[in-house]
């Protein structure tokens, strides 16, 4: 059976889809000795010899995903050149080859997926896709109500307006604030540049939630897999959004080939951001 070449290295769990299509751009796939450089070029996985960097393509494992509480001081990539500790650090008994779904930023913690199957990784983090992200949140100075208002209608960022978000109060003391804030969007350090808007900078913060999975009382360092339910419950969330997102575009007025040509592809709108 023949299947395009990106989505046999993203099957493999060697890379995500779209990281896939860059080796190939970049020239570092061969097929049967031959470096190949075309996105829509289709292999048999049975009969044809394929090569990353010059080592064969393992066989496609099962997926797998996994649920990890990132502590704080820890990046969260596979790799650092500065040799800062990484999340790879802390999965010690998986033998299978996982990545990060979006990351985190260095000082902050919570909830990180971690998965082999490219597909779901690149529509979970696909902004049309609106999957909601959860973060308990410190900040500094008692926030009001007129100052959460903005957030919930949306702030003025310098890469523009956010979507409206959720946010409801946790607890405060006489110098913070605990807050609860879900957004849709993931924009880099989306959560920290909103609440720096309204003058309140963010002191900690933690993901508890992404889309239909929860941290529970996972602790710093520590991973799970996901239970069937949840891997289901993921994939159900992806279905949903995509159908409702195609039925949105069917239901927009024609623009002309003017202005479509001026709006960039969605499969060229990058999704490796940081939203805290």
């Amino acid at each position: 059976m023949l299947i395009r070449l990106q989505k046999l290295i993203a099957g493999s769990g060697l890379a995500s889809r779209r990281k896939a299509e860059e080796m190939i751009a970049a020239g570092h796939v061969t097929v049967n000795g031959r470096v190949v450089r075309e996105l829509g070029t289709r292999v048999d996985p049975e009969r044809d010899h394929v090569k990353v960097n010059g080592r064969h393509l393992q066989a496609a494992q099962p997926y797998a995903y996994l649920i990890l509480n990132k502590p704080r001081n820890v990046m969260s990539t596979l790799d650092d050149p500065g040799g800062r500790p990484t999340v790879k650090q802390l999965l010690p008994g998986v033998s299978v080859r996982v990545f990060p779904v979006g990351r985190l930023d260095f000082d902050s913690e919570g909830l990180m997926l971690l998965t082999n199957h490219g597909d779901l990784a690149q529509a979970l983090l696909h902004p049309r896709n609106h999957v909601p992200k959860t973060y308990l949140i410190k900040v500094k100075g008692v926030l009001t109500d007129e100052e959460i208002k903005p957030l919930e209608r949306g702030v003025k960022l310098e890469d523009g307006v956010t979507s409206p978000a959720t946010v409801k109060k946790v607890r405060k003391a006489a110098q913070n604030s605990w807050l609860e804030i879900t957004i849709h969007e993931g924009r880099k350090h989306q959560v920290k540049r909103m609440l720096e808007s309204v003058g309140h900078p963010v002191l900690k913060l933690m993901r508890v939630r992404f889309g239909p999975l929860t941290l529970g009382d996972l602790a710093p360092g520590e991973y799970r897999y996901l239970t069937d339910r949840e891997a289901n419950a993921l994939r159900e969330l992806v279905r949903d959004r995509a159908a409702r997102g195609v039925r949105l575009e069917a239901s927009k007025p024609k623009t002309s080939s003017r202005s479509s040509r001026l709006t960039p592809h969605p499969s060229r709108v990058s999704t490796r951001r940081s939203a805290c």
